[in-house]
C-alpha cells in the first residue's frame, strides 16, 4: 500500500498502455471493460449502499475532482487500507434506483435466490441477499417504497421451500424441521465484503459478515450464537422433494 501511494508509482501505473486483449479470454477483457464503465461503477461503502445515487459513481466523483476516471478509481481502491470495493451493477439498476427490482420481487412468479450458485465467488457475493432483503427492503430503503417485513420473511422461507418441494420446512409448526433464525431486526447490519483466501490451494472468495443474528438453529441444533460458530454441524445434503 505504501508503494502504491507513492506519486511516482501511481503515475507509472496509470501511464502504462494496456496490452492487447485476447477476445477468447474473458478476464483479458476486464481492464478495458472496467475503464468503459466508470459511469456505472459505484463506491460501495461500509455498511454497503446498494442503492447509491449518481454522484457516487467513479466517473461523477472524478468529474467533481477534475481528475481522469481511472485516476479516481486508483485512489478509491487504496481507501480502507486497500480493502475498499466497488459495485458494478450489470442489470436491473435502471434510473439508479431499485424500483424495477421491487416490481420483480412483487411479481407472482418472482423468486429471491442465488443465481450463480457459488460461481465467480471472487467477484460476486450473493450470500448477502437474505440479510439485504431484511435490512434494505423492510427497514432502510429511503429512495422508494419498502416491502412488509412479514412478506419478505415468507418470501425467503415458506415460498422458497414450497418452490423446491421441501415440504418439511419453511414454516414454524409442529412436525416441521426446526430451521430457525432469531434476529434482532433493529440491530441487523450488513457489512462490506472482504476478500479472503481460504479455499483449496489458497483460492479467493468474497466473505460478507452481518451483525444482528442472535441465534441460528438447524434441525433443532444451535449452530451460531451472536454471530459465533458453535461447531455444531447438523445439516446434510438434501436430495429431492420431501
Amino acid at each position: 500500500m505504501a508503494e502504491l501511494r507513492k506519486p511516482s508509482v501511481r503515475a507509472a501505473i496509470l501511464g502504462e498502455d494496456d496490452l492487447p486483449s485476447d477476445p477468447a479470454v474473458l478476464f483479458d477483457q476486464m481492464p478495458a471493460m472496467v475503464a468503459s464503465m466508470t459511469h456505472k461503477l459505484y463506491v460501495i461503502g461500509d455498511p454497503p449502499d446498494y442503492e447509491p445515487t449518481g454522484d457516487r459513481t467513479v466517473a461523477a466523483m472524478a468529474e467533481a475532482r477534475g481528475a481522469a476516471p481511472l485516476e479516481m478509481l486508483y485512489d478509491l481502491c487504496l481507501e480502507d487500507d486497500g480493502h475498499a470495493l466497488m459495485m458494478l451493477p450489470m442489470f436491473n439498476y435502471c434510473e439508479q434506483n431499485h424500483d424495477v427490482i421491487r416490481e420483480q420481487l412483487l411479481h407472482p412468479a418472482g423468486v429471491s435466490g442465488l443465481s450463480d450458485g457459488g460461481a465467480h465467488c471472487g467477484m460476486i457475493c450473493d450470500a448477502s441477499i437474505p440479510t439485504f432483503m431484511l435490512t434494505h427492503w423492510t427497514r432502510d430503503r429511503s429512495r422508494g417504497e419498502q416491502l412488509p417485513l412479514e412478506w419478505v420473511v415468507k418470501k425467503q422461507t415458506c415460498d422458497t421451500a414450497s418452490l423446491y418441494g421441501l415440504g418439511d420446512r419453511g414454516t414454524l409448526e409442529a412436525g416441521k424441521r426446526a430451521d430457525i433464525n432469531v434476529i434482532d431486526h433493529g440491530a441487523l447490519t450488513l457489512r462490506s465484503p472482504r476478500v479472503v483466501y481460504d479455499l483449496p490451494a489458497g483460492g479467493r472468495r468474497l466473505d460478507q459478515q452481518a451483525d444482528g443474528y442472535v441465534a441460528t438453529v438447524v434441525a433443532g441444533a444451535l449452530t451460531r450464537r451472536h454471530g459465533a460458530d458453535t461447531g455444531a454441524r447438523p445439516g446434510r445434503l438434501v436430495r429431492g422433494t420431501r
